[in-house]
């Protein structure tokens, strides 16, 4: 039987985010007939974590499903074992980056990857827990519905039954690799503020996010649609597109990769670094791996920790170092679209070794290009005022260390791919067994959707 793992990292409360995706697992047990590995990572707090055990103790049973819940002892100790068995040099440099001391987008899901190997998984299916489902006639929208009909099929068997087609057709034989939608609702990076008070200085701030080179009148458009994801329209219908998905059109909170490619290359393991999960969607397009898009998009919300003091400095530190990762982060993404079909070996696979040479050469940017970028944020966020200038100063004070820290996050992200390989078969061959509290039946009866499903008409079972 197909085995599927569906994960939600967190390290927040979210107690009814978890009841709304064990649904979600279990809609896709009860129409494609598969196993669906629920892995919730969490990071919280004792008072939080021990809500989130009752709330996961309080799931009612669904055929099919299976519950993992690890606290972040139990995925330390899960991870030294594997790193350790699988020989790689500087494992407990290897364990520091699976799992930093700090906020990590990249390590948590790299996290979900190893797991979901040592699960015997096929696939990976991420959620994000300040998101929320859509609804469509008092149902839940789940994007698991399009990421299971769709993942490792071969492309040219979906010709038909999706809505649209716009794959070369010369890739009709590689398999889908990822299947993603976007969101609606508030923006992913919280920086609608700046806009309201300056839209120059939101203008310049977010046109740092972007690549060099694009004309101006194109360059306006990419900021207006940065970080707004699908906007506010609300789900009416299923629409899919067979394609190479562009890392634009999609998020992390709403994602879905095929073994084949997480199990070869990871995400960079940057701390507080936001963005830094979205590595694999920008090769999944480089390589040319066929991928669907669909509009099954989630509702994105910030959560009042955000807003508070505290979290927006916390916050506006991870947005600068998303912007000083970003010309590292660039030069390896043209490198990777100027590889195209040389990123995969002669099997279609992902070729690690070259991924690893791109991140290696993206480290040698210009490092005056960075001190540009503080010397634009400080200029900028003082030109707002009030707290903008508390975070202007802390940029300040931590110049030189966010200048190395973005020269040291390629550096590591090369290492942790060159020890990728062993540890996720090292990760396989010491397989998972099922917590007694949380076994499911797997073989209930179950009707396995038909491929149609990809365009079935409101697509709301």
């Amino acid at each position: 039987m197909r085995r599927v793992c569906l994960t939600l990292p967190t390290n927040r409360a979210c107690a009814e985010t978890i009841r709304a995706v064990a649904e979600e697992a279990a809609h896709g047990a009860r129409h494609f007939g598969v196993e669906v590995r629920l892995l919730i990572l969490d990071s919280s707090d004792a008072p939080v974590l021990a809500e989130h055990r009752a709330a996961v103790a309080a799931l009612p049973p669904a055929p099919g499903v299976v519950t993992h819940h690890f606290d972040e002892a139990e995925q330390r100790d899960f991870l030294r074992e594997v790193i350790t068995a699988s020989g790689v040099t500087a494992p407990d440099r290897v364990l520091d980056l699976m799992l930093p001391a700090g906020v990590s987008y990249g390590a948590c899901t790299n996290r979900a990857f190893l797991i979901a190997e040592a699960l015997g998984c096929s696939s990976v299916h991420r959620r994000d827990s300040d998101s929320r489902y859509q609804h469509l006639d008092g149902a839940p929208v789940f994007p698991l519905h399009h990421e299971l009909a769709a993942l490792g099929r071969r492309a040219g068997e979906l010709t038909g039954q999706v809505t649209r087609s716009r794959l070369d057709p010369a890739l009709a034989d590689r398999p889908v690799a990822m299947v993603g939608g976007s969101f609606v609702g508030e923006m992913s990076v919280d920086v609608e503020e700046i806009r309201r008070i300056d839209p120059v200085v939101y203008e310049e701030v977010v046109g740092l996010s972007l690549p060099e080179g694009y004309p101006e009148i194109w360059r306006r458009n990419l900021v207006a649609e940065s970080f707004r994801g699908a906007g506010t329209a609300r789900f009416t219908d299923d629409l899919t597109t067979l394609t190479t998905v562009s890392p634009m059109r999609v998020d992390m909170c709403n994602i879905a990769f095929d073994r084949a490619v997480y199990a070869r290359v990871p995400l960079p393991p940057a701390i507080d670094t936001i963005g830094s999960d979205y590595f694999l969607i920008h090769l999944v397009h480089d390589a040319r791996l066929p991928g669907v898009l669909h509009n099954r998009h989630i509702v994105n919300f910030h959560t009042g920790e955000r807003r508070s003091d505290e979290g927006f400095l916390a916050y506006h530190v991870r947005f600068a170092k998303f912007l000083l990762a970003a010309p590292h982060l660039n030069a390896v993404y043209a490198a990777l679209k100027e590889s195209g079909d040389a990123l995969l070996d002669g099997d279609g696979r992902v070729r690690a070794s070259a991924v690893a040479t791109a991140v290696r050469d993206g480290v040698r940017t210009d490092p005056t290009e960075n001190v540009r970028r503080l010397d634009v944020l400080d200029r900028a966020y003082r030109t707002l005022g009030g707290r903008y200038t508390t975070a202007a100063d802390t940029l300040r004070d931590r110049r030189e260390r966010l200048l190395d820290e973005a020269v040291r996050d390629m550096a590591d992200f090369a290492l942790l791919i060159d020890a990728w390989e062993a540890v996720t078969r090292a990760g396989r061959e010491r397989p998972l067994a099922a917590p007694p509290s949380s076994a499911r039946p797997a073989d209930a009866p179950g009707t396995r959707e038909p491929a149609a499903a990809l365009r079935s008409p409101k697509g709301i079972a």
